[in-house]
């Protein structure tokens, strides 16, 4: 295989379009290379849990039918673009374990909308992405199926809780990724990566067939290596669900403002975020180089003040733990899910499953969850959350009076090393500048601007946009793009790296489970989908 066959998923979507549509290459082409880079080098990485080969080939084939006949326009904007997905999003026929005991042997009846509309759309999926358990975590830790390393550092976490998504993407394993961010789930990782990573505003992006954390939280978005691959994925995967209330009627072309430029525009720096404590300098004037390159684009730079935005991360770990623990209560060991065997009673099985089926961080979550809506403490604490959400989106509400889009910090340092962040308190202050975005419903993404200059690790740049002008951002990471260029694939990783020992088998007994369909950990790749493509198509109907 040569260098360039080998390296298409380190090329840009319209790359791969242009080259399909002169036939320098054929989706076959695209689905075999990407498929055999990943068996190749993920064993280090190990962004994985399972790979999609079977579907990947239908796809291809539906792909280089539509060159064939002269119809690639028809095909959709991600043609051809190998794409993954995070693992608590269902795929029909393939597993989603949520990176939990709990599911390690469930198989997908159905597609989430996200999913679907990405292969609609043309994209290659080649498969399922680690995660921190159900979502809980900030370094990808938490993983029952083992931890994903940082690329640009194997010795480092690649954050959390999409650290498999922002992974395969900075390691030239996927074009495009998806991930779902709860608390800074998708911004956090691609900071660390060194990649866009966007979330979209709550609604622009269907929820349906996600597997929840905090359902008035979560938001599924892209990751990618440049602006522009981001934008045509948001455009693949955003408008009305049916299948999802919470979904909205986006009709934004999401790559049309892309070249604009900044000239003219408000951008809002927050004086409390700058100098929040933690935040470490090599941030901080990371942070600050990319507000003046705005500034030499033309932009105004506007103070702002979210007065309540300190109270965010109280606010947060009320409001994600509880309705974390509505969501997880559906796990009973009785109609799916983990069940331990050997007991007499179902009260003992139900106990005991839960028990051994959740992780430490889930049980916490849960627990906490639990107590917070008991009766007696519901008041005292949930109540005055959601008060203090209201007061944070009444807050981004007037700063959007006078700015068009907010610069702040991604997360207050760059990675870290596996297990230096033990206290899950410090662990939650990860997230504290990207949370007060998930409360208020806004959008929000990262754009890398280069290296730390004390630690030579990746450094994204948090722009945040008014609820439903998520095209505001984008311009903005798109005029400092043409200052700081594309995210690169990190260089252990560029162009044709050495094979590494592929990773073990991670479910246990899914072989006995789904035989059709290739395992975690990249075994073989010779596996297949079964149905699944048609499974999808339906899903999509």
């Amino acid at each position: 295989m040569t260098q360039a066959s080998n390296a298409f998923t380190c090329m840009s979507v319209r790359a791969i379009r242009e080259g399909l549509a002169a036939k320098e290459f054929s989706a076959r082409e695209i689905a075999e290379a990407s498929l055999a880079r990943v068996r190749a080098l993920d064993g280090a990485t190990h962004a994985y849990l399972e790979t999609t080969q079977q579907l990947a080939f239908e796809q291809a084939s539906k792909v280089d039918a539509a060159v064939a006949a002269g119809n690639l326009a028809a095909v959709g904007p991600l043609a051809g673009v190998p794409v993954a997905f995070k693992d608590n999003m269902n795929l029909a026929g393939t597993h989603t374990t949520c990176s939990s005991r709990m599911l390690a042997n469930y198989v997908s009846p159905y597609t989430a909308t996200c999913a679907a509309r990405t292969i609609e759309a043309g994209g290659i999926p080649l498969g399922k992405l680690n995660m921190d358990e159900f979502a809980f975590g900030s370094s990808t830790e938490t993983s029952a199926f083992g931890a994903t390393k940082n690329p640009w550092d194997l010795s480092r976490v690649p954050g959390g809780s999409s650290g498999g998504s922002a992974s395969a993407v900075a390691a030239g394993l996927a074009t495009i990724s998806l991930g779902s961010d709860t608390g800074g789930s998708i911004r956090q990782p691609g900071s660390f990566c060194g990649i866009v990573a966007v979330k979209p505003t709550y609604g622009v992006v269907s929820r349906y067939g996600v597997v929840a954390f905090g359902s008035s939280l979560d938001q599924v978005g892209p990751f990618a290596r440049s602006v522009e691959d981001a934008a045509f994925a948001l455009n693949a995967i955003s408008g009305r669900d049916a299948l999802d209330c919470t979904s909205q009627d986006v009709r934004t072309d999401f790559t049309a403002n892309l070249a604009e430029g900044v000239r003219g525009m408000k951008i809002g720096i927050v004086p409390a975020f700058m100098n929040a404590q933690g935040l470490t300098s090599e941030v901080k004037a990371k942070v600050e180089e990319a507000a003046e390159h705005l500034r030499a684009l033309g932009a105004e730079l506007v103070e702002v003040d979210l007065p309540n935005a300190q109270a965010a991360m109280s606010a947060y770990y009320v409001l994600g733990p509880c309705e974390a623990f509505s969501n997880l209560a559906r796990f009973d060991s009785v109609r799916y899910g983990y069940c331990d065997p050997g007991h007499k009673d179902l009260g003992g099985q139900y106990e005991a499953s839960r028990a051994k089926g959740f992780g430490p961080e889930a049980r916490r979550r849960i627990m906490l969850g639990s107590y917070l809506l008991s009766a007696g403490v519901y008041e005292q604490y949930y109540y005055p959350a959601q008060q203090v959400r209201t007061l944070i989106t009444q807050d981004y509400a007037r700063a959007y009076e006078q700015v068009d889009c907010i610069l702040s910090p991604v997360a207050p340092r760059t990675a870290f090393t596996f297990g230096e962040v033990s206290d899950p308190t410090e662990m939650y202050l990860s997230d504290m500048f990207t949370i007060s975005i998930n409360i208020a419903g806004n959008g929000g993404m990262s754009m890398p601007v280069g290296l730390g200059t004390e630690t030579g690790l990746p450094v994204g740049v948090q722009l945040i946009a008014p609820p439903f002008k998520d095209e505001n951002m984008l311009r903005v990471a798109a005029a400092l793009e043409t200052v700081y260029g594309p995210a690169p694939v990190a260089p252990a990783f560029a162009g044709e790296a050495p094979a590494v020992k592929a990773a073990p088998a991670i479910i246990p007994d899914a072989a006995d489970a789904v035989p059709g369909v290739d395992l975690p950990g990249l075994l073989t790749g010779e596996g297949a989908a079964g149905d699944a493509s048609s499974q999808v198509e339906r899903a999509g109907e």
